[in-house]
């Protein structure tokens, strides 16, 4: 027959706890990544501060690295409004 001590019933299930806590806090901390993964998904105006900050950081360091690209990045952009505004500004013209 076997009996059961209560030194090893005891030393198994104090394990079985920690183990257990362990696995709690795991499950803890990806249900939280998850929560977060979807709170960014869904939180449009964080998601355009974040690429804001992302593409001002970006531009600064262009401008640190090459001043010369950043001029004609800023040069390319102001061409491509004069152009939109000068087509608008013509259309507006002849339609009256």
């Amino acid at each position: 027959m076997t009996t059961n001590s209560p030194a090893v019933s005891t030393s198994s299930e104090k394990r079985g706890i920690t183990e257990l806590r362990a696995e709690a806090r795991l499950q803890r901390a990806e249900l939280a990544s998850t929560l977060d993964a979807i709170e960014y998904k869904f939180n449009l105006p964080k998601q355009f501060r974040i690429k804001r900050r992302r593409l001002t950081h970006a531009l600064r360091q262009l401008g640190e690295d090459n001043p010369v690209a950043l001029v004609g990045i800023a040069f390319g952009a102001a061409t491509v409004v004069g152009v939109i505004v000068w087509f608008g500004a013509s259309a507006v013209v002849k339609n009256r």
